[in-house]
């Protein structure tokens, strides 16, 4: 399950937490349309679609990078022991991502910085762990990167009695502890955090969707959390998820981040995508095939 890929100097692996079928197709894009998506079953299965359940199949995992100056951890998947009802996959989960991260190299205090693409239930989770009935921080010498758009959205949302808890409870257990104990670094608009890594706004599938742009050597990746769930949205960026909040701007910040990837050569490291994916710019999809223009 280990994903080991230099991006110039930098080195980045994939920590999975949980692979396997998620919703069906037809539930998870609002846009979904039987024929289209039957015209490109014949290279969506095994890997990203399983037809006999009608389900896409997805991942969840974080990408660890290791810069040689700084250990950073992009999205933090779905957390253990967290209640999420009405949500199996994200249910009380016992699963061994901590042990992942460890044999990956890196043990939890050693990461420097944790940055979330957005405060979703399943980019959020592990920033927090049970400890003696309390959510305290995982990565206690971290700090916690987000946006502060995101966190402004979800705050105000989470104390609504008729809306909250936001985010399926995440925000009250995976979020809020890491404010209160000081650790969150949040950025508002764009940021360059070092020579390395710059932020840019992508907002649309949350208000404060975040891309995060790597370079190192001239090889250039661009993490794209929830920006491009499935790899069907590579040939249909026009075709959103359920959980985008605002559809127009979700799509315009996943055609943008695709055509960055297109123009720049950037290799494109998304959340939900099978490792088996990351052939995503050479042949495996085609990127000939990309619409040209919205």
């Amino acid at each position: 399950d280990m994903q080991d890929r230099r991006i110039g100097d930098v080195r980045v692996t994939r920590i999975e937490e949980q692979m396997g079928p998620g919703f069906p197709a037809k539930d998870f894009f609002p846009e979904f349309v039987a024929a289209t998506f039957a015209a490109e079953q014949h290279w969506l299965a095994p890997h990203y679609y399983q037809p006999e359940s009608g389900r896409l199949m997805t991942s969840i995992h974080s990408w660890l990078v290791r810069t040689g100056k700084y250990t950073i951890l992009i999205d933090s998947c779905s957390g253990n022991h967290k209640p999420r009802p009405g949500m199996p996959r994200f249910d009380m989960l016992n699963t061994g991502y901590l042990d992942r991260l460890r044999e990956a190299g890196v043990q939890p205090e050693e990461i420097d910085f944790v940055m979330c693409t957005h405060l979703h239930v399943d980019h959020v989770g592990w920033n927090t762990r049970l400890d003696n009935g309390r959510w305290v921080p995982t990565f206690k010498n971290a700090k916690y990167v987000w946006s502060q758009e995101d966190f402004d959205f979800y705050r105000e949302l989470d104390k609504d009695p008729q809306k909250g808890p936001a985010n399926a409870g995440s925000f009250r257990d995976s979020v809020l502890p890491v404010f209160e104990a000081g650790m969150a670094q949040m950025v508002k608009g764009g940021a360059q955090l070092d020579e390395h890594i710059r932020i840019t706004p992508a907002p649309g599938h949350t208000p404060g969707t975040i891309r995060i742009e790597f370079e190192s050597r001239g090889e250039k990746a661009l993490f794209c959390g929830d920006i491009l769930h499935h790899a069907l949205q590579v040939y249909h960026p026009e075709w959103n998820s359920f959980a985008c909040l605002d559809a127009d701007n979700a799509r315009k910040s996943r055609r943008a981040a695709i055509e960055h990837c297109a123009g720049t050569g950037a290799r494109l490291l998304p959340c939900h995508l099978d490792r088996k994916s990351t052939r995503l710019n050479s042949s495996h999809i085609p990127l000939s095939r990309m619409p040209s223009s919205a």
